[in-house]
């Protein structure tokens, strides 16, 4: 008799997890997550679960409680002898610190791959990690899926004349150089040079970008600061038009009225993080990853292959 599947959802990402079981055929799994009067939280799981497998569906934004709320249920899972527990984190935080860049600093990526599997998680899905190489700080599987399936119908529906990918910074060359290889377009690259975390010192347009209509690609949108600065140097520099896609809207501080005051046509986002009264800025365009994830989730259970949806192996056939 095979393992029933059952998915189950921290507080953090019930509004994606429900469209997740939704598109996976499934009702979300009961928990409870009892709040003590200090702020202690403990999961409690409704039903049985014993020899499932079970799916834990949960981002790691802030504030961390989400983390610590993932790792607890993880735990849980454990003790009420699920067969295999699968944390499902479509927003892995903390991937900006993956390495020693400086001394006297953690390498929190790493941290909290060992306490997902400390805590006992199986195997990880995540999606559109700021660095791929964290697959490595992980000894179980990891399944790294890619917005790309997602943005890509959403850029050829945009019928852009003169379309030309843009890099906000040079991490990103690897990632928009793939989407860029796709539809046969130029790319430029914007260098930027920070004078400390979330501000930036200066910014260079590397490549030709006159007449172009300008698709900027990165993974997260924070506090929208480069965002910004790259369109408005990128239409200085001549662009027609310029709009940004982005995975992860972390969206702190003042990147609302960023975005908001910025000459960005749009800014288009994925739901892997809730956007809450956020979601009122005019220019800001959400699309739903809960069909990947609920194709991963089918995929992972069922033993079938994770990298048919990567969808750069599926282009690289056409």
């Amino acid at each position: 008799m095979s393992p029933s599947i059952k998915i189950f959802s921290g507080t953090g990402s019930k509004h994606l997890a429900e469209k997740i079981a939704q598109k996976y055929g499934v009702t979300l799994g009961k928990v409870t997550i009892q709040k003590f009067s200090d702020g202690e939280i403990q999961p409690i799981f409704m039903e049985s679960i014993r020899g499932d497998y079970v799916f834990l569906i949960q981002s790691t934004f802030a504030p961390m409680e989400n983390l610590m709320e993932l790792l607890l249920m993880i735990d849980a899972a454990k003790r009420a002898s699920a067969y295999k527990i699968i944390a499902v984190v479509p927003y892995y935080g903390f991937a900006r610190q993956d390495r020693k860049d400086k001394p006297r600093v953690a390498v929190g990526s790493k941290l909290v791959a060992t306490l997902l599997e400390a805590a006992g998680a199986n195997r990880v899905i995540t999606m559109d990690l700021h660095a791929p190489q964290i697959q490595a700080f992980f000894d179980i599987p990891v399944d790294h899926l890619d917005s790309s399936a997602i943005f890509i119908p959403y850029i050829q529906q945009l019928k852009l004349k003169n379309l030309t990918f843009a890099a906000p910074d040079v991490g990103s060359t690897n990632r928009v150089r793939e989407v860029a290889s796709y539809f046969g377009a130029d790319m430029v690259i914007c260098d930027k040079h920070r004078k400390r975390a979330n501000e930036i010192a200066s910014m260079v347009v590397i490549g030709d970008v006159v007449g172009k209509d300008i698709v900027l690609i990165d993974d997260i949108c924070d506090t929208g600061g480069t965002l910004a600065k790259a369109a408005g140097l990128l239409k200085e520099k001549g662009a027609t038009s310029v709009r940004a896609l982005c995975t992860h809207p972390v969206l702190s501080g003042k990147a609302v009225e960023n975005i908001e005051n910025s000459v960005l046509e749009e800014l288009v986002v994925c739901d892997t993080i809730p956007l809450g009264d956020k979601a009122s800025c005019t220019k800001i365009k959400v699309l739903s990853v809960a069909d990947l994830f609920s194709i991963a989730i089918r995929n992972a259970a069922e033993n079938k292959s994770i990298t048919s949806l990567f969808v750069h192996s599926q282009l690289r056939g056409r």
